[in-house]
C-alpha cells in the first residue's frame, strides 16, 4: 500500500514538474514571440520615420503622407498592446494619433530639385524606391486603394525617371564645358536610351528628349568639324612633307 503511494506520488510529481515546465516553455515561447513582434513593428517604425523624413526633399502627396502617418500609428498600437506599461510608447501613440487627426497637407507636384552631391542624390533615390515599396506593402495589405496606389507609385516612378534624367544631362553639360566631348556624348546617349524606353508620354518626356537630342546633334557638328579640321591638317603637314621632300636642291 505504502508502495503504491509512493509510486503515484511520485509519477503525480513527474506529472507536476512536466505541467510546470511546459507552462514555464509556453511563456518563455510567448516572451520570445511579443519580443520578435517588438522588434518588427520597431524596424516598420524606423523605417517609416526615415521615409518620411525625406518630405523635404520627395514631394509627398496627401495620400502618400496619410499612408505613412497611418502605418507608423498602426506599428505604435501593437507595440502599446505587446507593452501596455510602456508610457513612452503610449505617448509617441498619442503624437501618431494627433498626427492622423490634423493631417500635414502635401504636395501633388512631380517635380524636384537634385541634391549638389552624388551622395545625397543617391540617398534620395534609395529613399524613393524604399517608398515604393512601403506602398506596394501596404496595397498588399489592403490599406491602400488599388486606384491610389496606382496613381502614387506612377508618380514615383516619374521621379526616379527625372532624377536619372537631370543627372545625366548635368553630368553631360559638365563634361562638355570641360572639352571631354566623348564623355558627354555617352551621358547623353544614356538619358536618351532612358527616355526612349519609357512607355507612356507627357510634357516632360518631350522636352527632355527634344533637349536630349539637341545636345546629341550639337555634339555630332562639333565631332564632324573636329574630324574635318583634323584630317585638313594632316593634309596640309602630308602636303607639307613632300614640298620639302621634292623641292629643288640647293647648290652650294
Amino acid at each position: 500500500m505504502i508502495v503504491s503511494i509512493i509510486i503515484i506520488l511520485i509519477v503525480a510529481l513527474i506529472v507536476i514538474a512536466l505541467w510546470v515546465s511546459a507552462v514555464q516553455q509556453h511563456k518563455e515561447k510567448q516572451e520570445a514571440d511579443r519580443r520578435k513582434e517588438l522588434t518588427k513593428q520597431k524596424a516598420i517604425i524606423e523605417e517609416t520615420e526615415e521615409v518620411l523624413m525625406n518630405n523635404a526633399n520627395i514631394p509627398f502627396s496627401d495620400n502618400t503622407l496619410r499612408v505613412l502617418q497611418r502605418r507608423n500609428h498602426d506599428a505604435l498600437s501593437t507595440m502599446v498592446s505587446l507593452s501596455p506599461g510602456s508610457k513612452i510608447l503610449k505617448n509617441r501613440l498619442n503624437e501618431a494619433k494627433e498626427r492622423l487627426n490634423n493631417p500635414v497637407q502635401g504636395s501633388n507636384s512631380e517635380s524636384l530639385s537634385l541634391p549638389s552631391n552624388d551622395k545625397q542624390l543617391v540617398s534620395l533615390i534609395q529613399g524613393i524606391k524604399k517608398l515604393r515599396i512601403i506602398l506596394r506593402s501596404e496595397h498588399n495589405k489592403g490599406n491602400l486603394d488599388s486606384q491610389l496606389f496606382v496613381i502614387e507609385d506612377k508618380r514615383m516612378e516619374k521621379l526616379q525617371l527625372q532624377i536619372n534624367i537631370e543627372s545625366q544631362i548635368k553630368r553631360g553639360l559638365s563634361a562638355r564645358s570641360a572639352g571631354m566631348v566623348g564623355s558627354a556624348r555617352q551621358y547623353f546617349e544614356k538619358a536618351h536610351a532612358s527616355l526612349s524606353a519609357v512607355s507612356y508620354s507627357d510634357p516632360y518626356v518631350t522636352a527632355k528628349y527634344q533637349e536630349v537630342e539637341g545636345y546629341l546633334e550639337a555634339i555630332s557638328v562639333e565631332l564632324r568639324a573636329s574630324n574635318a579640321d583634323a584630317l585638313k591638317k594632316k593634309t596640309e603637314q602630308e602636303q607639307d612633307d613632300l614640298d620639302i621632300l621634292f623641292a629643288p636642291k640647293k647648290k652650294w
